[in-house]
C-alpha cells in the first residue's frame, strides 16, 4: 500500500517529559472539534492517571490500557508484559473499524524497544491505517524503523528537571 493511501503518523519521542502529555493534548483539540479519538496506552494500567479518569465524562474519547498497574522491568519484561502488549497490538487493530480521526499509541516506542512488540508488526499496522486517521505513537527510546516510517518525529529534551521533585496529579498524571 503506498504511503498516500495510509493515515500520518506523529511520532514523539526523547528522553524529556511531555510525550504522552503532547499526544493528549492532540487529542482534546480533535475532541473539542467533535472527533473521536482512541487511546491505546502500552505498559499502563494504572486507571487513577487524569487521561483515563476523564473518559466517562467526555464524548467520543476511549482509553484502553495494555499494561500492568506497577512497573514494567525494562531490563528483563515478562511474558505478561508481552502478552498484555500483543493485546495493545490487537486493541489497536479493533480501534481501526471504529474510525477514529485520532488513534494514539501511548509508549508503543519502549514497548518495541525493549522486546514487547516487534517493531515490524507496529509497521505492518501503521501500513493499515487509514488515511482519514492521525496516528500519535509516543515513548522513549523510538525504533529508527519506527522513526523512518513516521511522517512527523519530534524529539522531546529537558533541559532542566528538578532532581526530588514528587509526580503530582494533574500535572505528570
Amino acid at each position: 500500500m503506498s504511503r498516500l493511501q495510509v493515515g500520518e503518523v506523529h511520532l514523539v519521542t526523547g528522553n524529556g517529559s511531555g510525550k504522552s502529555t503532547s499526544a493528549f493534548g492532540v487529542a482534546l483539540r480533535a475532541l473539542g472539534h467533535g472527533k473521536k479519538v482512541i487511546v491505546i496506552q502500552f505498559m499502563k494500567g494504572r486507571q487513577h492517571v487524569g487521561e483515563y479518569k476523564i473518559q466517562h465524562l467526555l464524548k467520543n474519547y476511549n482509553v484502553i490500557q495494555c499494561g500492568r498497574r506497577g512497573w514494567v522491568n525494562l531490563n528483563e519484561p515478562s511474558e505478561k508484559d508481552k502478552a498484555l502488549a500483543r493485546r495493545g497490538l490487537h486493541e489497536a487493530y479493533r480501534a481501526l473499524a471504529q474510525k477514529p480521526f485520532l488513534l494514539i499509541l501511548d509508549e508503543v516506542n519502549l514497548a518495541c524497544a525493549i522486546g514487547l512488540l516487534n517493531v515490524y508488526e507496529v509497521l505492518t499496522f501503521l501500513d493499515a491505517v487509514p488515511k482519514a486517521t492521525y496516528v500519535y505513537i509516543t515513548g522513549r527510546h523510538a525504533p529508527k524503523e519506527l522513526r523512518a516510517r513516521a511522517d512527523f518525529v519530534t524529539f522531546v529534551e529537558n533541559k532542566k528537571y528538578p532532581s526530588t521533585m514528587k509526580a503530582r496529579a494533574g500535572i505528570e498524571y
